[in-house]
This record gives structure tokens, sequence and C-alpha cells, in this order.
């Protein structure tokens, strides 16, 4: 069994914003394949399905993005899955332009407060993860206002796209294609 979690934040208020792409993706996959995701549980909304031939809960975790790990814990808990190769965590990275996307099997939190939380909670930093960028913030933003606002222009195309794709890298890590989808997927759109 796997466990695709997509960080945000959970409200109206938040949806669409460059915070959310975790849950954005999150929905692609549920779409594509059918999975409703409408169970509270383990401080996040959930669903169960089979994507490819593999058992999977896609979850967006609703302690909002800094307290991410609580839910991301519970789940793993819960489910016995080993977080170093059945956890994929999808989220937003300001350091990655505008609809490029980077796989790593490991790695530290980079200043992403979702992703402290759950190195935090995990105990360690080895999860695969799949990092969606969101684009630099500008010269003289509050970079939580960056975070939590929406996107425009050329960027909500390349966001679009990022998104499907993403959701194709979770696709083909769980089908035990991570080094594959690594040399896919990481390189500049």
């Amino acid at each position: 069994m796997y466990i695709i979690a997509g960080l945000g934040n959970p409200g109206r208020e938040y949806a669409n914003t460059r915070h959310n792409v975790g849950f954005d993706t999150v929905d692609v996959l549920a779409d594509r394949y059918r999975i409703e995701i409408e169970t509270k549980k383990h401080k996040a909304l959930i669903g169960k399905g089979i994507i490819e031939g593999q058992k999977v809960i896609l979850a967006k975790p609703q302690t909002y993005m800094n307290l991410s790990g609580e839910s991301v814990r519970e789940l793993v808990d819960f489910y016995k899955i080993d977080e170093t190769t059945e956890l994929i965590i999808i989220y937003d990275d300001i350091s990655l332009n505008p609809g490029q996307i980077r796989i790593r099997l490991k790695g530290s939190a980079g200043g992403h407060n979702g992703i402290k939380s759950i190195i935090q909670h995990l105990g360690g930093q080895e999860f695969p993860r799949i990092k969606v960028g969101v684009g630099e913030k500008p010269v003289g933003y509050d970079l939580a206002d960056y975070v939590l606002g929406h996107f425009t222009g050329d960027d909500k195309y390349e966001i679009e796209n990022a998104k499907k794709r993403a959701a194709d890298a979770a696709v083909m890590m769980i089908c035990g294609a991570a080094e594959k989808a690594m040399n896919e997927f990481n390189r500049k759109v």
C-alpha cells in the first residue's frame, strides 16, 4: 500500500493558491482514478483506491501546512507503511521555476514548513517527495503573502501542466520506477 499526501491549507480561501499545489495534484490523481477524497480520518481528508494495480491512500492533511507532520505520522502509523518507500509527499517549492518538478527520495526541508513538520514527526528525512515549482517570490513581497497568493498570467498554464506531470510522476513511483521518474521529470521545462 502507498500513501500519496499532497500538502496545503484547508479552507476555501486557500484554494488554488501556490501553497496548495500538493492538494491540487492529489485531486488530479483522484479525478483520473475515480477516488473520492471525502473521509475525515487521521487529521486528513482521505480516499482509498487503486492506481495501476497498487492500493493507495490519497491524503490531504487538514492541519494547516505548518502541522502537516501530525497527519502524516498518524497515516504512516495506522496503515503500517514504510515511509522510506511507500510514502510520497507532494508540495510547492519556491526555489523552482513555475511548472518545474523535482523528485527526491530524501533530503532536507529546504525552508518549507510543511516538510519541516513531517521530518520532525517521522524522525528523519528519508521519504520520497515531489516538489512542484511555484517560482521565487518577487523582491519586496512577504513570503507568506506570496505562497498564499494565486497564480497569474503564464504561471497558471505552467502550473496546470505541472500538476498533471507531478501526478504522472507519482504513478511511476508507486509502480516501482522512482529512478526513471527522476530522470524523466527532474529536467527543466
